[in-house]
Protein backbone atom coordinates (compact mmCIF):
# COMPACT_ATOMS: atom_id res chain seq x y z
CA UNK A 1 0.00 0.00 0.00
CA UNK A 2 1.16 3.22 -0.88
CA UNK A 3 2.44 5.72 2.28
CA UNK A 4 0.42 8.93 1.83
CA UNK A 5 0.92 12.30 4.42
CA UNK A 6 2.91 14.46 2.40
CA UNK A 7 1.85 18.04 2.78
CA UNK A 8 1.93 21.22 1.16
CA UNK A 9 4.99 22.52 1.89
CA UNK A 10 6.78 19.61 0.71
CA UNK A 11 5.10 19.98 -2.73
CA UNK A 12 6.21 23.69 -2.62
CA UNK A 13 9.97 22.42 -1.96
CA UNK A 14 9.95 20.19 -4.72
CA UNK A 15 9.14 22.59 -7.06
CA UNK A 16 10.01 25.82 -5.94
CA UNK A 17 7.10 27.57 -5.47
CA UNK A 18 4.94 29.26 -2.67
CA UNK A 19 2.67 26.89 -0.32
CA UNK A 20 0.00 29.53 -1.26
CA UNK A 21 0.38 28.72 -4.87
CA UNK A 22 0.31 25.05 -4.47
CA UNK A 23 -2.83 25.01 -2.01
CA UNK A 24 -4.92 27.19 -4.49
CA UNK A 25 -3.65 25.14 -7.70
CA UNK A 26 -4.23 21.82 -6.09
CA UNK A 27 -7.53 23.29 -5.02
CA UNK A 28 -8.91 24.46 -8.67
CA UNK A 29 -8.61 27.87 -7.47
CA UNK A 30 -10.94 29.57 -10.50
CA UNK A 31 -9.50 33.12 -10.04
CA UNK A 32 -5.77 32.15 -10.12
CA UNK A 33 -3.66 32.76 -12.84
CA UNK A 34 -0.76 30.78 -13.13
CA UNK A 35 1.43 29.01 -16.13
CA UNK A 36 -0.05 25.78 -17.63
CA UNK A 37 3.73 24.26 -16.98
CA UNK A 38 3.92 25.02 -13.46
CA UNK A 39 0.20 24.13 -12.71
CA UNK A 40 1.34 20.69 -14.26
CA UNK A 41 5.21 21.02 -12.38
CA UNK A 42 2.33 21.15 -8.99
CA UNK A 43 -0.19 18.49 -10.09
CA UNK A 44 2.45 15.96 -11.21
CA UNK A 45 4.46 16.36 -8.12
CA UNK A 46 1.63 16.05 -6.24
CA UNK A 47 0.98 12.82 -7.60
CA UNK A 48 4.36 11.09 -7.41
CA UNK A 49 4.17 12.46 -3.41
CA UNK A 50 0.60 10.12 -3.49
CA UNK A 51 -0.63 13.94 -1.98
CA UNK A 52 -4.38 13.68 -0.85
CA UNK A 53 -6.17 16.54 -0.40
CA UNK A 54 -8.43 16.55 2.95
CA UNK A 55 -11.77 16.31 1.03
CA UNK A 56 -10.57 13.29 -0.45
CA UNK A 57 -9.71 11.92 3.03
CA UNK A 58 -13.19 12.68 3.89
CA UNK A 59 -14.95 12.11 1.03
CA UNK A 60 -13.97 9.79 -1.06
CA UNK A 61 -13.80 6.62 0.59
CA UNK A 62 -14.00 4.20 -2.50
CA UNK A 63 -13.05 0.49 -2.87
CA UNK A 64 -9.88 0.13 -5.10
CA UNK A 65 -12.57 -1.38 -8.01
CA UNK A 66 -14.69 2.02 -7.36
CA UNK A 67 -11.90 4.52 -8.33
CA UNK A 68 -12.62 3.80 -11.75
CA UNK A 69 -14.75 6.38 -13.91
CA UNK A 70 -15.60 6.21 -17.54
CA UNK A 71 -15.39 9.22 -20.36
CA UNK A 72 -17.34 8.41 -22.95
CA UNK A 73 -16.73 10.90 -25.86
CA UNK A 74 -18.78 11.94 -28.63
CA UNK A 75 -15.56 12.35 -30.87
CA UNK A 76 -12.95 10.31 -32.23
CA UNK A 77 -9.69 10.68 -31.33
CA UNK A 78 -8.16 12.33 -34.24
CA UNK A 79 -11.29 14.68 -33.70
CA UNK A 80 -10.44 15.62 -30.20
CA UNK A 81 -7.06 16.48 -31.06
CA UNK A 82 -7.79 18.84 -33.98
CA UNK A 83 -10.17 20.76 -31.06
CA UNK A 84 -8.06 22.22 -28.67
CA UNK A 85 -11.38 22.90 -26.84
CA UNK A 86 -12.39 19.57 -25.85
CA UNK A 87 -9.00 18.70 -25.65
CA UNK A 88 -8.88 21.55 -22.48
CA UNK A 89 -11.91 20.16 -21.14
CA UNK A 90 -10.26 16.29 -21.09
CA UNK A 91 -7.03 18.13 -19.67
CA UNK A 92 -9.43 19.78 -16.91
CA UNK A 93 -11.20 15.82 -16.05
CA UNK A 94 -8.07 14.54 -15.72
CA UNK A 95 -6.33 17.30 -13.53
CA UNK A 96 -8.79 16.82 -11.08
CA UNK A 97 -9.14 13.13 -11.07
CA UNK A 98 -5.31 13.32 -10.45
CA UNK A 99 -5.94 15.21 -7.43
CA UNK A 100 -8.51 12.69 -5.99
CA UNK A 101 -7.20 9.47 -7.28
CA UNK A 102 -9.52 8.07 -10.00
CA UNK A 103 -8.26 6.42 -12.90
CA UNK A 104 -10.30 7.05 -15.97
CA UNK A 105 -11.23 5.09 -19.01
CA UNK A 106 -11.64 6.58 -21.96
CA UNK A 107 -14.12 5.68 -24.44
CA UNK A 108 -14.27 7.75 -27.91
CA UNK A 109 -16.91 7.81 -30.41
CA UNK A 110 -17.17 4.57 -32.84
CA UNK A 111 -14.77 2.87 -30.45
CA UNK A 112 -16.43 -0.52 -29.32
CA UNK A 113 -16.88 -0.35 -25.16
CA UNK A 114 -14.02 -2.34 -23.90
CA UNK A 115 -16.02 -4.92 -21.47
CA UNK A 116 -19.70 -5.06 -21.60
CA UNK A 117 -20.06 -4.72 -18.08
CA UNK A 118 -17.85 -2.10 -17.50
CA UNK A 119 -19.75 0.60 -17.16
CA UNK A 120 -21.91 -1.20 -14.21
CA UNK A 121 -18.60 -1.82 -12.74
CA UNK A 122 -17.39 1.86 -12.52
CA UNK A 123 -17.87 4.42 -10.21
CA UNK A 124 -19.40 6.67 -12.86
CA UNK A 125 -19.13 8.23 -15.97
CA UNK A 126 -18.62 11.12 -17.33
CA UNK A 127 -20.69 11.67 -21.02
CA UNK A 128 -18.40 14.20 -23.07
CA UNK A 129 -20.36 16.44 -25.85
CA UNK A 130 -23.94 16.03 -28.02
CA UNK A 131 -25.12 12.60 -27.45
CA UNK A 132 -28.33 11.61 -28.43
CA UNK A 133 -31.44 11.23 -25.54
CA UNK A 134 -31.45 7.38 -26.89
CA UNK A 135 -28.05 7.07 -26.37
CA UNK A 136 -27.78 8.94 -22.87
CA UNK A 137 -30.89 6.76 -21.71
CA UNK A 138 -28.77 3.67 -22.71
CA UNK A 139 -25.30 4.50 -20.77
CA UNK A 140 -28.08 5.34 -17.61
CA UNK A 141 -29.25 1.73 -17.35
CA UNK A 142 -25.75 0.93 -17.11
CA UNK A 143 -24.45 3.40 -15.26
CA UNK A 144 -25.46 4.22 -11.99
CA UNK A 145 -24.66 8.24 -11.68
CA UNK A 146 -23.84 9.97 -15.14
CA UNK A 147 -22.54 13.41 -15.49
CA UNK A 148 -22.95 15.66 -19.24
CA UNK A 149 -19.86 18.08 -19.61
CA UNK A 150 -20.73 20.56 -22.52
CA UNK A 151 -24.08 19.51 -23.21
CA UNK A 152 -27.54 20.12 -21.54
CA UNK A 153 -30.11 17.10 -21.43
CA UNK A 154 -33.47 17.26 -21.74
CA UNK A 155 -34.11 16.11 -18.72
CA UNK A 156 -33.45 17.86 -15.39
CA UNK A 157 -32.64 15.16 -13.35
CA UNK A 158 -29.05 14.61 -15.09
CA UNK A 159 -26.21 16.27 -13.96
CA UNK A 160 -24.80 18.21 -16.19
CA UNK A 161 -22.18 21.45 -16.44
CA UNK A 162 -21.38 23.61 -19.65
CA UNK A 163 -21.66 26.78 -20.86
CA UNK A 164 -24.56 28.98 -22.07
CA UNK A 165 -24.03 29.23 -26.04
CA UNK A 166 -27.10 31.17 -26.43
CA UNK A 167 -26.28 33.66 -23.36
CA UNK A 168 -22.58 33.71 -25.17
CA UNK A 169 -23.49 34.58 -28.52
CA UNK A 170 -26.33 37.45 -27.60
CA UNK A 171 -23.48 38.79 -25.18
CA UNK A 172 -21.10 38.63 -28.36
CA UNK A 173 -23.73 40.40 -30.43
CA UNK A 174 -24.56 42.77 -28.70
CA UNK A 175 -21.52 43.90 -27.77
CA UNK A 176 -19.93 44.60 -31.47
CA UNK A 177 -23.59 46.07 -32.28
CA UNK A 178 -23.03 48.30 -30.06
CA UNK A 179 -19.61 48.98 -31.80
CA UNK A 180 -21.01 50.37 -34.46
CA UNK A 181 -20.83 47.25 -36.58
CA UNK A 182 -24.25 46.93 -38.87
CA UNK A 183 -23.50 43.83 -41.01
CA UNK A 184 -22.87 40.88 -38.74
CA UNK A 185 -21.98 38.05 -40.44
CA UNK A 186 -21.58 34.23 -39.16
CA UNK A 187 -19.78 31.09 -40.13
CA UNK A 188 -20.64 27.69 -38.75
CA UNK A 189 -21.12 24.62 -39.24
CA UNK A 190 -24.07 21.84 -38.99
CA UNK A 191 -24.18 18.87 -36.02
CA UNK A 192 -24.39 15.56 -37.58
CA UNK A 193 -26.37 13.67 -36.15
CA UNK A 194 -26.75 10.20 -34.83
CA UNK A 195 -28.22 7.47 -36.94
CA UNK A 196 -30.30 8.99 -40.43
CA UNK A 197 -31.94 11.98 -38.96
CA UNK A 198 -29.96 15.04 -40.83
CA UNK A 199 -27.91 17.56 -39.56
CA UNK A 200 -28.94 20.54 -37.66
CA UNK A 201 -27.48 23.96 -37.19
CA UNK A 202 -24.92 24.25 -34.41
CA UNK A 203 -26.13 26.16 -31.09
CA UNK A 204 -24.57 29.82 -31.85
CA UNK A 205 -25.57 29.90 -35.47
CA UNK A 206 -28.95 29.10 -33.96
CA UNK A 207 -28.76 31.98 -31.26
CA UNK A 208 -27.36 33.95 -34.37
CA UNK A 209 -30.08 34.13 -36.41
CA UNK A 210 -32.56 34.50 -33.33
CA UNK A 211 -31.05 37.22 -31.98
CA UNK A 212 -30.43 39.30 -35.84
CA UNK A 213 -34.21 38.20 -36.68
CA UNK A 214 -35.72 39.69 -33.41
CA UNK A 215 -34.32 42.86 -34.67
CA UNK A 216 -35.56 42.43 -38.60
CA UNK A 217 -31.23 42.00 -39.60
CA UNK A 218 -31.55 38.50 -40.11
CA UNK A 219 -29.90 38.53 -43.98
CA UNK A 220 -29.03 34.54 -45.25
CA UNK A 221 -26.72 36.47 -47.71
CA UNK A 222 -24.40 36.93 -44.54
CA UNK A 223 -24.38 33.66 -43.08
CA UNK A 224 -22.58 30.37 -44.24
CA UNK A 225 -22.31 27.11 -42.87
CA UNK A 226 -19.98 24.10 -43.55
CA UNK A 227 -17.74 21.71 -41.38
CA UNK A 228 -16.05 22.55 -38.46
CA UNK A 229 -12.66 23.08 -39.71
CA UNK A 230 -9.70 25.41 -39.99
CA UNK A 231 -10.30 24.67 -44.05
CA UNK A 232 -14.04 25.11 -43.44
CA UNK A 233 -13.32 28.68 -42.01
CA UNK A 234 -11.13 29.46 -45.28
CA UNK A 235 -13.90 28.44 -47.88
CA UNK A 236 -16.75 29.69 -46.06
CA UNK A 237 -14.99 33.08 -45.87
CA UNK A 238 -14.07 33.55 -49.30
CA UNK A 239 -18.31 32.37 -50.20
CA UNK A 240 -19.19 36.17 -47.91
CA UNK A 241 -16.71 37.99 -49.78
CA UNK A 242 -17.28 37.11 -52.91
CA UNK A 243 -21.15 37.91 -52.61
CA UNK A 244 -22.49 41.27 -53.26
CA UNK A 245 -22.16 43.63 -49.58
CA UNK A 246 -19.88 41.71 -47.64
CA UNK A 247 -19.72 41.99 -43.81
CA UNK A 248 -18.51 44.70 -41.85
CA UNK A 249 -17.58 41.71 -39.14
CA UNK A 250 -17.39 37.95 -39.35
CA UNK A 251 -18.52 36.01 -36.13
CA UNK A 252 -16.83 32.66 -36.26
CA UNK A 253 -18.11 29.51 -34.26
CA UNK A 254 -14.92 28.72 -32.98
CA UNK A 255 -11.51 29.61 -33.00
CA UNK A 256 -10.48 27.21 -35.24
CA UNK A 257 -12.38 28.59 -37.92
CA UNK A 258 -10.96 31.83 -36.95
CA UNK A 259 -7.91 30.49 -38.29
CA UNK A 260 -9.53 29.76 -41.89
CA UNK A 261 -10.75 33.08 -41.71
CA UNK A 262 -7.88 34.96 -41.29
CA UNK A 263 -6.00 33.43 -44.33
CA UNK A 264 -8.64 33.89 -46.51
CA UNK A 265 -9.62 37.64 -45.77
CA UNK A 266 -5.64 38.13 -46.42
CA UNK A 267 -5.42 35.62 -49.17
CA UNK A 268 -8.34 38.62 -50.77
CA UNK A 269 -6.14 41.57 -50.03
CA UNK A 270 -7.90 42.56 -47.53
CA UNK A 271 -6.99 43.71 -43.56
CA UNK A 272 -8.25 42.85 -39.94
CA UNK A 273 -9.97 44.91 -38.97
CA UNK A 274 -9.73 47.88 -41.57
CA UNK A 275 -11.36 46.17 -43.97
CA UNK A 276 -13.33 43.48 -42.36
CA UNK A 277 -13.23 42.35 -38.52
CA UNK A 278 -13.25 38.81 -36.69
CA UNK A 279 -14.52 37.75 -33.57
CA UNK A 280 -15.33 34.30 -31.97
CA UNK A 281 -15.62 31.66 -29.41
CA UNK A 282 -13.29 29.42 -27.00
CA UNK A 283 -10.11 31.26 -26.55
CA UNK A 284 -7.47 28.84 -27.21
CA UNK A 285 -3.87 29.58 -27.12
CA UNK A 286 -2.98 30.48 -30.33
CA UNK A 287 -6.11 33.16 -30.54
CA UNK A 288 -3.25 35.99 -28.77
CA UNK A 289 -0.86 34.39 -31.49
CA UNK A 290 -2.64 35.64 -33.94
CA UNK A 291 -2.31 38.40 -36.08
CA UNK A 292 -3.66 40.47 -35.20
CA UNK A 293 -4.50 38.77 -32.32
CA UNK A 294 -8.37 37.19 -32.12
CA UNK A 295 -11.23 39.01 -30.11
CA UNK A 296 -13.18 36.41 -28.97
CA UNK A 297 -15.41 34.51 -26.52
CA UNK A 298 -13.57 32.64 -23.61
CA UNK A 299 -15.82 29.60 -22.68
CA UNK A 300 -13.95 28.07 -19.24
CA UNK A 301 -13.23 23.86 -21.01
CA UNK A 302 -10.64 22.94 -18.43
CA UNK A 303 -13.41 24.25 -15.43
CA UNK A 304 -16.44 22.32 -17.09
CA UNK A 305 -14.22 19.34 -16.94
CA UNK A 306 -13.17 20.17 -13.20
CA UNK A 307 -16.74 20.60 -12.52
CA UNK A 308 -18.29 17.74 -13.63
CA UNK A 309 -15.74 15.09 -11.63
CA UNK A 310 -16.92 17.50 -8.86
CA UNK A 311 -20.54 16.48 -9.63
CA UNK A 312 -19.66 12.93 -9.70
CA UNK A 313 -17.90 13.17 -6.66
CA UNK A 314 -20.84 14.39 -5.32
CA UNK A 315 -23.29 11.98 -6.49
CA UNK A 316 -20.93 9.20 -5.24
CA UNK A 317 -20.99 11.34 -1.78
CA UNK A 318 -24.88 10.85 -1.67
CA UNK A 319 -25.95 13.79 -3.13
CA UNK A 320 -29.52 12.92 -4.11
CA UNK A 321 -30.84 16.30 -6.28
CA UNK A 322 -29.74 16.72 -9.69
CA UNK A 323 -27.31 19.51 -10.54
CA UNK A 324 -27.25 21.56 -13.80
CA UNK A 325 -24.77 24.52 -14.07
CA UNK A 326 -23.83 27.09 -16.69
CA UNK A 327 -20.80 28.59 -16.11
CA UNK A 328 -19.95 32.17 -17.12
CA UNK A 329 -18.31 33.16 -20.76
CA UNK A 330 -16.23 36.10 -20.92
CA UNK A 331 -15.45 38.41 -23.91
CA UNK A 332 -11.46 38.58 -24.56
CA UNK A 333 -10.88 41.96 -26.66
CA UNK A 334 -8.14 41.96 -28.85
CA UNK A 335 -7.35 43.94 -31.81
CA UNK A 336 -9.69 41.82 -34.55
CA UNK A 337 -12.40 44.27 -33.95
CA UNK A 338 -12.80 47.42 -32.33
CA UNK A 339 -13.10 47.46 -28.45
CA UNK A 340 -15.55 49.03 -26.15
CA UNK A 341 -13.86 51.76 -24.07
CA UNK A 342 -13.39 50.03 -21.06
CA UNK A 343 -11.95 47.09 -23.13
Amino acid sequence: MKKTGATLKQIANRTGVSVSLVSRVLNFDGSLSVGDETRQKIIETAEALNYEPPRRRKKLLLEADQRKIALIHFLRPEQELSDPYYVALRIGIESRCVALGLEQIKIYSGAPMPDPDMLERVAGCIIIGRHTEAEIDEIRQKSKHIVIADHMPLEDDIDAVLCNLKAATHKLLKSIDGLGYQRIGFIGWQDRNRGNAPPSPEARFIAYRNWMESRDRFDPTLTALGANTEQSGHDLTLELLEAPGRPDVIVTANDNMAVGAYRAILESGLKIPEDIAIASFNDISAARFLNPPLTTVRLPAERIGENAVDLLIERLSGRKLAKQINLESKIVWRESCRKPPQA
